[in-house]
């Protein structure tokens, strides 16, 4: 009998066979091959019972009465989703939420991007019901007479709207008829209440609508957009995957048992093919490799040591993590789609054997765009592109003799090395011409596509890093397991970088996804939200809700025809502390019990144990929630084809079947020898350099390595790890791109460290956070592209701190938000840490920053829009050593954030916890890049280390030569000008002065207005921040961030201006802060831009609102329509240029705080017309359900974002409360006090068009 397992991937379809008597065949095809077969995995099936000769060649159909089973990863949807090929969908959701999956988060994907593009919609209807649900809350007067019920949580919810079935019906039956026959229902609240849903499915059903996803059936958890989007994308893809199936089955017999297909879903499980479904396919064959890696590897090697996945394909790679089960994530986003389900937690870098090679200004570039299958990297014979295939071929790394020969016009030549060797040489010349100008060392052909290697090895690293030290985990401790057809050739390299010393490369490496989806089990899944607190009170009803779910689970496993001893359970708690905001899920070690029962321990001790070892610390006498209960069960399948162990004899000597040339750095070309993997056997040991080949990869063996066959014949490759690596302080191009990618890991660590460790909904949420490295003199090294308006103003920082603090000792960490001190407004609390290495001086400083929900002041969240003086905004700092020798300075600490309540009608801050608990995760963010940073130092030096961060700079600053250089010769001048206003009158001025030969500028802002006596004043710091995201974005193409981009530009300031306040002043609070971050910084932008004429005015505005009282306190920003590009239309509801935090769910917002968003949706027709027309604006709606202080710090509201070059304006914005059924204008800026039932209306600014009208 047969049994076949696929993995249908991007670039390569898999197969694993066990035919009759057990013969295991393998197969590996071009996914895409158009003019031989239309169909790759019905091709390799009819292949392979070809060649057992079960089949006719010249049939149509084959016969498969002798098969046993067919599983298949594939990446239909996928592909769908990528290539927007799915069905026709229309969404219902609830009225007032019209295009609130357009807006998504508001965040956008790429910082720097000015041709913001629209996301794909993957709906092209919408229908706004009527209805809506709220959360009970007993302090509220509103909707006393309305409706409540109970929801599955225990919780009580109010009916506000119920659902009118004839409005539905009429809405439904007229998108019915017009074609559309896929339908999304996502209501606000369904998690906890359905049944507004399932009314709607059923009218849905009865009009004939064919596919019908409900959010709270696919994902019954918290969060609106997530939840609606993953039923959206159910949908979108689940018809067009059917049809897929249905196409595949109908070259079968009609007879063909359909129950014998299996699909692979992203969960890691099997599930039957009347049950896959889109949003679960999106991972469908990268979860095949994660099974196939860690059972193979336990199996063979055991369980000493975690596991790490690195499976590199053709496209991208894919890492992970397992250690004795399997890890899950619950939310993802591909293609600008979030998904919300069940994934395994698989990172994807776009690095692979397709990834193209660039050399940009001294930069050694890899990806992210890929050659892909076709035209494919130069060496496929299709005109492509240049590669990292191309380069392994070009170093000897790849043997065309043993790859197959499947290219050329009739698919039937070998790779193209001449082709491959021409195009580099064309590479080294550009290369080469640029070094001899900058008097730098020429490169062969050899040395540049290595250099190429290494750069990508290293873009390899950072999420295996990520995953392993970003989570706690010491990254050595670690076996590599390496497969995908190119894991291979980079395994030993890949180790060696990371520390680590055992590589695991499977005999199926090549095609190791396949069969794991051979060894996967078949699982079912279900998920109900709880909303409990977890004490021993409500034990009862907790394991009442598993065991309810447990039940659900068997009887579906039953029906396909498993006993109930082969079925087991994981119970999984998605467990949170109170007042925060991310849950983490936790399982418990497995016993003999088929179903593990919540006590007042175990769950919660893995919980703390888990939170210790990932954040570093504990949230002491807060409560622990339960949001979901979540069951995996599985049903076992008792065949498996795991190998037995060889009989252990000596075996024959080894013997290579070829020499080759390989080159290897700092040795050049060696003779290196080839063994078919098929003469390998137990014992067999294979010294370094060496080559193996096997049916569907290549494996590298590298100097100083050594391979040794296991039992089973797999690979166990011990590298021999470098302690340190001698490198010389003078610059190499390879490592200068190298220590590129090394700073921004170690500044991306520190973010997720910040991210996950935070309490607050401003850092863990809306992501309003930056970290960074510096070096000495306290300039800006590396900065995770968080939030724009940190960029430069976090350097001033830490520079006002290395000139200014002699007392600086190890284990001391300072704390400072003082505009006096390069600060922007005072809720950014700015930690640093300085970094000593055998020195009694910083060598390097490590910094980062994080908006604060309220720090005391006026008013609740610390942004008054009348505060005079600085002591109303709330608490400050000025080098405040918040830890002194390795001592938190609680006390100090406490009593300065209490201080600001010794001025009249302030309040010391509102949140004291999580002020502490913030600063805290600031801390170990800190820790985390400090400890990095001297693991750097360990292995390069310090002299070395120092070097590349000077390196880096100058490469920067070459950039921005080369930028105004172009700059001049487009505009045929180098001068330029521009000028815009704020919305109180004041001139923001500027003239730019390029010197056309070596590219320096000046930016001369005199004739700015002078200091306002207001807060909307903005130091310096603000400036040099907004032209560091200037010149990012005009650049165009990816460079380290750092002080380099300023290094050939001068600024020149008006004194006493809006600007440049007053030191003194500022000292003397007389000149105050808090808006000039969140709204000067966006004009300042805009007249850069405006000078440059490369966009545009965006909406110029964050639209800052806060709200709270003595007890709570909420703080968001809101976003707009973007400018208009030359190139581009501007995109909707996005947040633009020196802001890029997101906007908190609907339903975590309505959960925590005591609101309802009645509105929250794009307005259209406020984006300027033009040749390109701008972004529109937002509408969005607040009612308020107890008393509270409102404030609102916005711009725009007096002068329009501009069109350029003949584009029109966009709309300006405006603020509205209505309050006794009267609407009132509350103007730009305006703290004032609201009632229950009160309504705030917030328009926010369209963006400006660019060119004329056609």
């Amino acid at each position: 009998m047969f049994r076949i397992a696929i993995d249908r991937g991007g670039t390569f379809t898999d197969v694993f066979a066990v035919c009759p008597n057990n013969r295991i065949v393998t197969l590996k095809l071009l996914s895409q091959n158009p003019d031989h077969y239309a169909d790759a995995p019905f091709e390799a099936i009819r292949q392979i019972l070809l060649q057992e000769s079960l089949a006719d060649n010249k049939k149509d159909r084959v016969d498969f009465d002798r098969l046993t089973s067919i599983r298949m990863g594939t990446t239909v949807g996928t592909n769908a989703l990528l290539e927007h090929k799915g069905e026709r969908v229309a969404v219902v959701l609830s009225k007032g939420f019209r295009d609130i999956f357009r807006i998504g988060f508001q965040n956008r994907e790429k910082i720097f991007e000015l041709n913001l593009e629209e996301p794909f919609c993957l709906y092209e209807k919408v229908v706004e019901v009527d209805e809506r649900i709220i959360l009970y809350q007993e302090q509220c007067d509103l909707y006393r007479n309305v409706p409540i019920e109970t929801a599955s949580t225990g919780e009580k919810i109010a009916i506000l709207k119920p659902i009118c079935h004839d409005d539905v019906y009429r809405e439904l039956k007229s998108i019915y008829d017009q074609g559309i026959r896929c339908l999304a229902i996502a209501f606000v609240h369904s998690y906890l209440y359905p049944k507004h849903e399932l009314i709607v499915e059923e009218i849905a059903k009865k009009i004939g609508f064919v596919y019908i996803t409900l959010s709270s059936r696919i994902m019954p958890m918290i969060r609106y957009v997530p939840r609606g989007m993953t039923s959206i994308t159910d949908v979108y893809l689940t018809s067009h995957i059917k049809d897929y199936i249905n196409g595949f089955l109908a070259n079968f017999p009609r007879n063909f048992d359909s129950q014998k297909l299996l699909f692979m879903q992203s969960d890691g499980g099997l599930t039957h093919v009347d049950n896959f479904s889109g949003c679960r396919s999106i991972l469908s064959g990268p979860a095949g490799g994660v099974i196939g890696y860690a059972m193979t590897t336990v199996n063979d090697i055991g369980l000493d040591r975690p596991i790490i996945g690195f499976d590199m394909g053709g496209t991208s790679t894919d890492v992970s993590r397992y250690h004795g089960r399997f890890e899950h994530k619950f939310e993802s986003k591909i293609a600008d789609v979030i998904i919300q389900t069940p994934q395994l937690d698989i990172h994807t870098v776009a690095a692979g054997g397709g990834s193209r090679l660039y050399f940009m200004n001294g930069l050694f570039v890899v990806g992210p765009e890929s050659s892909g299958s076709y035209p494919g990297p130069i060496c496929y014979r299709n005109n492509g592109y240049l590669s990292v295939t191309d380069a392994n071929l070009c170093l000897g790394r790849l043997v065309s003799d043993y790859f197959p020969k499947i290219f050329g016009p009739n698919k039937d030549q070998e790779l193209d090395y001449q082709a491959v060797v021409e195009e580099f040489e064309k590479l080294a010349v550009k290369i080469n011409d640029f070094y001899r100008q900058e008097n730098r060392k020429e490169m062969t052909v050899q040395e540049i596509a290595l250099g190429f290697i290494k750069v990508a090895n290293e873009t390899m690293c950072r999420p295996i890093r990520k995953i392993t030290q970003g989570k706690g985990y010491e990254i050595s401790n670690h076996v590599l397991t390496c497969f995908g057809g190119a894991g291979g050739q980079h395994a030993c390299a890949i180790a060696r970088s990371l520390g680590i010393s055992k590589v695991f490369i499977h005999k199926y490496a090549g095609i190791l996804s396949a069969y794991g989806i051979a060894l996967a089990d078949v699982v079912h899944e279900e998920t109900t939200p709880c909303s409990l607190i977890y004490r021993k009170s409500n034990l009862a009803e907790i394991n009442s809700r598993i065991n309810h779910l447990c039940t659900i689970c068997e009887n579906m496993l039953l029906s396909k025809g498993f006993h109930s001893d082969s079925i087991r359970f994981e119970i999984f708690l998605n467990l949170r502390y109170d007042r925060t905001d991310f849950a983490l899920m936790i399982t418990c070690p497995s016993d003999d019990k088929r179903i593990i029962e919540c006590n007042e321990n175990n769950f919660l001790r893995c919980f703390y144990d888990q939170y210790q070892r990932e954040f570093g610390f504990l949230v002491h006498d807060r409560d622990v929630w339960i949001d979901d209960i979540r069951v995996r069960s599985i049903g076992f399948i008792r065949e498996t084809f795991l190998p037995a162990e060889d009989d252990g004899h000596d075996p024959e000597p080894l013997c290579p079947i070829k020499t080759t040339n390989c080159y290897f750095e700092n040795i050049g070309f060696v003779s290196t020898p080839i063994y078919d993997y098929g003469d390998l056997r137990h014992n067999h040991s294979i010294q370094g350099p060496a080559i193996l080949i096997e049916t569907n990869c290549t494996i590298l063996i590298e100097p100083n390595c050594v391979a040794n066959v296991t039992k089973q014949r797999n690979i166990l490759i011990e590298i021999e790890t470098e302690k340190s690596i001698k490198l010389s302080p003078e610059l190499d191009p390879i490592y200068l791109s190298l220590f590129s990618h090394i700073f921004m890991g170690i500044a991306e660590q520190m973010g997720s460290i910040l991210q996950h460790t935070a309490i607050s909904t401003n850092i863990k949420e809306r992501l309003d956070f930056s970290c960074a490295i510096f070096n000495s003199k306290g300039h800006l090294v590396s900065n995770a592209p968080h939030i724009p308006v940190h960029l430069g103003s976090m350097g001033k920082v830490v520079q006002y701190l290395a000139e200014n603090n002699d007392e600086m000792n190890p284990g001391d960490v300072f704390l400072t938000n003082h505009p006096s001190e390069g600060g922007t407004h005072l809720p950014d609390l700015t930690v640093v840490t300085p970094v000593f290495y055998q020195h009694s001086k910083p060598i390097f400083f490590v910094a980062s920053r994080g908006h604060h929900a309220d720090i005391g002041g006026l008013t609740p969240g610390s942004m008054p829009s009348n505060s005079i003086s600085l002591n109303q905004e709330g608490a400050t700092f000025q080098s405040f050593k918040l830890v002194k020798e390795n001592v938190f300075q609680e006390d100090q600490l406490i009593a300065a954030l209490m201080k600001p309540e010794q001025h009249p009608g302030c309040s010391g801050t509102r949140a004291l916890n999580d002020n502490l608990s913030d600063l805290k995760a600031q801390i170990a963010a800190n820790n985390k890049g400090s400890k990095l940073v001297n693991e750097l130092i360990e292995m390069y030096g310090l002299n070395v280390v120092a070097a590349y961060m000077d390196h880096i700079q100058k490469n920067a600053e070459l950039e921005v030569k080369d930028l105004m250089k172009r700059v001049v010769l487009d505009h045929k001048t180098n001068v330029l000008q521009a000028y815009d206003h704020m919305d109180d009158g004041s001139i923001l001025k500027l003239k730019i002065v390029i010197d056309p030969k070596n590219g320096n500028c000046l930016f001369d802002f005199t004739g700015t207005g002078e200091q306002v006596h207001g807060n909307w004043n903005a130091p310096e710091s603000i400036t040099y921040s907004a032209i560091i995201y200037c010149l990012r974005c005009m650049i165009g193409h990816d460079i380290p961030l750092n002080h380099g981009l300023l290094s050939s530009i001068k600024v020149i300031f008006p004194k006493n201006s809006i600007i440049s306040p007053s030191e003194d002043a500022a000292v003397n609070f007389l000149s105050q802060t808090s808006q000039g971050n969140v709204l000067t910084s966006q004009r300042i932008t805009d007249v850069i831009f405006k000078a440059f004429g490369v966009c545009a005015a965006s909406q110029g505005c964050m639209n800052n609102i806060t709200f709270g009282n003595s007890t709570i306190s909420y703080y968001e920003t809101v976003a707009g329509g973007a400018g208009a590009t030359k190139n581009s239309d501007g995109r909707s509801g996005v947040h633009t240029h020196m802001t890029n935090t997101r906007i908190t769910d609907v339903e975590i917002l309505e959960k925590r705080y005591p609101v309802i968003v009645k509105t929250f949706r794009i307005n259209s027709g406020t984006g300027g017309r033009g040749h390109r027309n701008g972004g529109d604006g937002l509408i969005r709606e607040l009612l308020f359900r107890q008393n509270l202080t409102l404030s609102v710090l916005t711009e725009r509201r007096v002068f329009s974002p501009y069109g350029m070059n003949g584009g029109n304006e966009g709309r300006k914005g405006k603020n509205l409360i209505k309050k006794n059924g009267v609407w009132v204008n509350l103007g730009s800026r305006n703290t004032i006090d609201v009632s229950s039932g009160d309504l705030f209306r917030l328009e926010t600014p369209g963006g400006g068009g660019f060119g004329p009208i056609e």
